[in-house]
């Protein structure tokens, strides 16, 4: 029998989480939105991927206060294994994070990289006035 599972992750933001899947293509919708599931049973998400086989993945706030991916991993139907999906979500997530505080910090991108392994690469600087 298929049931919800919610992966727990680190991500506070909801603003750098919806980047990080817009950076990856996905197509999202906000919420709060129901997440579809096994014989019609939902869990309400504050990010919802709808998928075509009719049952979704979605991002909802735990009781942390870190969003939970909530999903019927047994319909999971992404380009990437779940690992996979949740490493580049927060890849994306660390980088708006990044970037974000940064700015409000006053720095601003020198140079930007992307490695070999994937890794992204940042020289930032800061004008003193």
């Amino acid at each position: 029998m298929s049931h919800f599972s919610q992966i727990k992750t680190k991500i506070r933001n909801l603003s750098a989480l919806q980047s990080a899947l817009t950076d990856m293509g996905t197509d999202w919708k906000i919420g709060p939105k129901a997440v579809r599931g096994y014989q019609g049973k939902t869990e309400t998400a504050e990010v919802v991927i709808e998928q075509a086989n009719g049952y979704d993945v979605g991002f909802k706030r735990g009781d942390s206060g870190d969003y939970e991916l909530v999903a019927d991993l047994q319909y999971w139907q992404q380009g990437l294994s779940v690992d996979g999906f949740l490493n580049q979500v927060t890849q994306r997530y660390a980088y708006h994070t990044v970037m974000n505080e940064t700015a409000q910090q006053g720095f601003q991108v020198a140079e930007q990289q992307t490695q070999q392994d994937g890794s992204i690469r940042l020289v930032l600087q800061r004008w003193g006035g």
